[in-house]
């Protein structure tokens, strides 16, 4: 992140890409293989493997805007099978389940293990 802000500097941040990114640089920190996904026509942001665990993941700043939200867990919907799956956000709300999807804040995911 620091040899973006270096090239980029402070304008025109997309700050989230730059979380995508973090999530991603700690997925790869815990030991997971980590790649784009698709689904139909939609993109899951990350397709995390470690060993025989597969986790999906949907990275975002929010979720507030019902039609954002919407539209993010129906990429992790169509996918048919019971592995766990995350929308991590940086919205301020506890841990939250969207019929088995669970929606995290960034920070709090951060934090764990």
């Amino acid at each position: 992140m620091a040899f973006r802000s270096l090239v980029l500097g402070d304008k025109n941040q997309d700050f989230g890409h730059i979380l995508e990114n973090i999530v991603y640089l700690e997925l790869r920190r815990r030991g997971y293989l980590v790649f784009v996904g698709k689904s139909g026509n939609q993109e899951v942001d990350f397709v995390a493997f470690k060993g025989t665990d597969t986790e999906y993941y949907q990275v975002l700043l929010s979720v507030l805007d019902e039609k954002t939200l919407k539209r993010e867990l129906g990429a992790l919907e169509s996918i048919n099978d019971h592995n766990p799956k995350f929308l991590i956000t940086l919205d301020p709300f506890p841990v939250t389940s969207h019929n088995s999807i669970k929606q995290i804040n960034a920070l709090d995911w951060l934090l764990q293990k």
